[in-house]
């Protein structure tokens, strides 16, 4: 140990024999993260595009494990454990907003260096995104085509596609506190795009103007249009860095690039949550 080392954990009783113990890099797998950037070109800003999207998904597997998670909650009225999963969500959702803002530094002619060798591979094909929005009940296939020749990749988006939504498991609370939802959105195929009922705004807006003796109810409901929020923030982001990097250029993967972006950031996972706020 040198001069400088001694210096630093004089002391301290630091653990320094780790023959037979695991380390904080082993604990981690820091060889396999720290190990998986494979650039395809020499580009200095390759390194940073791969890296951005990287540490995307890994905050959206964690996204994909609270929303599960926080689903089993409500479903058995725990509302509390599922409050707590929902607000780690959208904290988890500011730090992908900001990634947005670390690809921005990447300008059009740094992009232009390796964007040819990505060849069809693009950000459109990401499975947990994919995953995510079924979370949310948009509920759409074409991922699945993507990935019918990698079995672990299909049965995971199967899975989840077969869940029934954050919104589905809402919508059951609130029908077991008392409130009067149709029968044809408690059993409606989860495999399909939500429609909006009526009867669901009405429950929404009676415990709206109730918020007090529904608090529970109240706070669920805010905590879910939370995260839709913070997920048109995020695709907001998202379609105004590819503007500034690539303009109105087709995607890699074949996308409209920015066009698709502009028409999704309107998409509603939750429609009567937005609806009745103009009728509250």
């Amino acid at each position: 140990m040198n001069e400088f080392q001694d210096e630093t954990i004089k002391g301290e009783t630091v653990k320094t024999d780790f023959t037979e113990d695991m380390t904080y890099s082993e604990y981690l797998g820091l060889d396999k993260i720290l190990s998986a950037q494979h650039t395809l070109t020499d580009a200095h800003d390759e390194k940073l595009f791969i890296i951005v999207h990287q540490v995307s998904e890994l905050w959206m597997s964690l996204i994909i494990h609270e929303i599960n998670s926080a689903c089993e909650d409500i479903k058995v009225d725990q509302h509390k454990q599922a409050f707590k999963k929902l607000a780690r969500v959208g904290n988890i959702q500011k730090q992908l907003i900001q990634v947005w803002e670390v690809l921005s530094t990447m300008t059009p002619s740094d992009y232009l260096k390796f964007r040819n060798d990505l060849g069809n591979s693009s950000g459109f094909q990401s499975f947990q995104n994919r995953m995510i929005e079924f979370n949310l009940g948009y509920k759409t296939t074409h991922a699945l085509k993507i990935y019918e020749n990698d079995t672990h990749i299909y049965n995971q988006l199967k899975t989840q596609l077969e869940r029934p939504s954050l919104y589905d498991e809402t919508i059951k609370a609130v029908h077991r506190a008392g409130f009067n939802i149709d029968e044809e959105v408690l059993n409606r195929k989860v495999t399909e795009n939500y429609v909006p009922n009526k009867s669901v705004k009405e429950a929404f807006k009676e415990i709206y103007l109730n918020s007090d003796k529904y608090f529970d109810l109240y706070e669920l409901l805010e905590k879910l249009t939370d995260v839709e929020d913070r997920y048109s923030q995020w695709r907001f982001r998202h379609m105004k860095t590819v503007q500034r990097i690539i303009g109105f250029k087709m995607g890699t993967g074949g996308s409209s690039g920015v066009n698709y972006l502009k028409r999704v950031i309107d998409l509603s996972f939750f429609p009567e949550l937005w609806e009745l706020r103009t009728e509250l």
